[in-house]
């Protein structure tokens, strides 16, 4: 039998309820445009996470779209857009 290439697949890990962040101060952040910022998935809101080949880069916002950041990223030689919410974003640096 073929494997299976879903959404989510080999995420196991990554969305395990171990490595959920609790507290408000998680969905409460502000940023501004031009932050540089690290996208790390938080599995207690996975309806506005990134896909998980955007876990662990680092972009800079370009727009906010409703509660949600717009994030340029470099992704091999290419710019991609991730739009995701505060509670998945750090501040780099």
């Amino acid at each position: 039998m073929k494997h299976s290439k879903g959404y989510r697949t080999r995420s196991r890990n990554l969305f395990s309820a171990e490595r959920a962040r609790k507290g408000l101060s998680v969905y409460l952040r502000k940023y501004e445009i031009g932050n540089r910022v690290h996208i790390n998935i938080n599995p207690a809101s996975l309806t506005t996470a990134p896909h998980r080949r955007f876990q662990g880069l680092t972009g800079i916002i370009i727009g906010k779209r409703g509660h949600a950041y717009i994030i340029r990223v470099n992704l091999g030689n290419e710019e991609r857009t991730v739009i995701t919410t505060p509670e998945h974003l750090e501040p780099a640096g």
